[in-house]
């Protein structure tokens, strides 16, 4: 615990952090909200990576840890209303055009 009382997170709580956000990351199935989360998270960290003041640290912490509940609330939700054949999404001209990469359902 530091002097100011406010006790900073470990090497491991932070890495466990980060990854656990890249597997959200990896929950979408649109291409584009899946690399915006990844490109978000990776710039965040890199960001935040020479902090060494303690309350800094978990401040920080702390913010990721709240970012990591919005991006498993939002996988979730992405989930339920992703479409479930790509039929649904193309005119009925475009139904033979191959899979545009959505999430297997």
């Amino acid at each position: 615990m530091a002097a100011s009382g406010v006790a900073a997170p470990t090497r491991t709580e932070v890495l466990q952090l980060y990854r656990s956000l890249l597997r959200v990351a990896r929950q979408f199935c649109d291409y584009n909200i899946r690399e915006y989360s990844k490109r978000r998270t990776i710039d965040a960290f890199r960001d935040n990576k020479n902090l060494t003041d303690p309350s800094q640290l978990s401040a920080a912490f702390s913010d990721g840890k709240a970012q990591l509940e919005v991006a498993k609330r939002q996988a979730l939700v992405y989930s339920l209303y992703a479409p479930k054949d790509q039929k649904e999404l193309l005119p009925p001209q475009l139904v033979s055009v191959p899979s545009l990469g959505f999430c297997p359902s």
